[in-house]
This record gives structure tokens, C-alpha cells and sequence, in this order.
């Protein structure tokens, strides 16, 4: 007689998955392991297997190429995320966004908060949606707080693009994608994006595809 197996350890999927060359698969959407939130991370991996993760996750974030990936976007379901952003975007995009370049960071168990009540709408995607882009309003300002891979607590304020990605990646760790925040009539391939709506700012697309922006 067959004995049932319960759940696998992460530490099993995690080594499982690092068993493979190069960049992880990325999930995308329609998979539960992105709307079932996470664990908190509380010693799971041991710290050479959660610095193998994390490298792991750079990796991949960078081939792919992102600015940011969460753990269940991998398919692991802790809460864990890193981001970086060279930010290589022409000037008027840059003042525009506030999109300025980010270091390479980890976030363990990372939360936010919105600091005032400035809100910013432009379009967003995501690597766990691929070929699609659609125009999120978000806080303007966030106060992120949790721990780097070190457990070295974090606790800083971010503005602008670096905001969005802070709030576009912590919302992985809770199930939330970005299309359920977004205006859904702006949703647009990325052909579109290249073509029709490719200005620093979402007006005029908000003008022609009948949709409204936080004033």
C-alpha cells in the first residue's frame, strides 16, 4: 500500500529547482502559486541555499529582462522578492515617471504603506503576463519596511517608479497581480504600447481608449 505524501518542503522545491543551468522558468498567469500568497520567510532555506535563491533570482530577473521578481513568480511560495533598475530611459520619460536607476535589493517579508495620498497612473507589466501592458494607479510614495537576505531590517521611503516596482512586487507576495488594479480598458499588447502609446504618460491613451486617470 502506497503511503499519501504531504506538501514537499520548500527547501526541496527550492533545490529542486536550482537543480537546472541558467535562468528559472517563469510562471505565468492562470497558475495558482501566483493568487495564493506566501509564507513568511522564518528559516526555510538555510542561508547557502537562500543565497543560491536569491542569486538565482537576479539571474533570472535580468535575463528576462525585469525590474523586479518575486519567489512565486518562480513558482516558490515564500515571501520574498529582489528588484534592480538601471533605469535607461530618455530624459522626458525619466522626469515623467520618476523612474531613477535602483540597486540590486532583496526584500524578506516586505509590507508598504502609502506615505500621503498622491497617486500616479502609467502603464505597467509584468513578466508573469507577457506581451501585455495595461495603466495602474498607484501611490506616488510608499514607506517599505522588512528585512534584506542578511535579516538586517529595512525601513525607507521610495517615490516614483521605484515606488510602483516596491508595490508591484510585494502584491506578488499576496496573490494580487497587477491587472487587478489596473484599468482594463487600457490594456494593450506590446505592439500597441510600441505604435500607439509609447509617450511618457498615459493621457492620450486614456483620451482614445475611454478610460479615466486620478486627477
Amino acid at each position: 500500500m502506497r503511503s499519501a505524501r504531504g506538501p514537499v518542503p520548500l527547501a526541496e522545491t527550492v533545490e529542486e529547482l536550482l537543480a537546472g543551468d541558467g535562468p528559472l522558468p517563469i510562471v505565468a498567469a492562470g497558475d495558482p502559486v501566483l493568487r495564493r500568497g506566501t509564507e513568511p520567510f522564518d528559516g526555510q532555506l538555510e542561508p547557502a541555499l537562500l543565497a543560491r535563491f536569491v542569486e538565482a533570482l537576479r539571474v533570472t530577473m535580468r535575463a528576462a529582462p525585469g525590474v523586479g521578481l518575486a519567489a512565486p513568480q518562480v513558482g516558490v511560495p515564500l515571501r520574498i522578492a529582489v528588484l534592480e533598475d538601471p533605469a535607461p530611459v530618455p530624459e522626458d520619460v525619466r522626469v515623467a515617471r520618476g523612474r531613477v536607476p535602483q540597486p540590486f535589493r532583496v526584500l524578506v517579508n516586505p509590507s508598504y504603506e502609502p506615505v500621503g495620498t498622491g497617486r500616479a497612473a502609467f502603464f505597467e507589466g509584468c513578466l508573469s503576463v507577457p506581451g501585455w501592458q495595461a495603466v495602474v494607479a498607484r501611490h506616488a510614495q510608499v514607506r517599505l519596511t522588512g528585512q534584506d537576505e542578511h535579516g538586517r531590517a529595512l525601513d525607507e521611503v521610495f517615490t516614483g517608479w521605484p515606488a510602483r516596482i516596491v508595490q508591484h512586487e510585494t502584491d506578488h507576495l499576496d496573490g494580487v497581480l497587477y491587472l487587478d488594479r489596473a484599468e482594463l480598458r487600457s490594456l494593450s499588447s506590446s505592439a500597441a504600447i510600441t505604435e500607439r502609446w509609447n509617450r511618457p504618460t498615459p493621457e492620450d491613451a486614456a483620451r482614445e481608449l475611454g478610460f479615466e486617470l486620478p486627477r
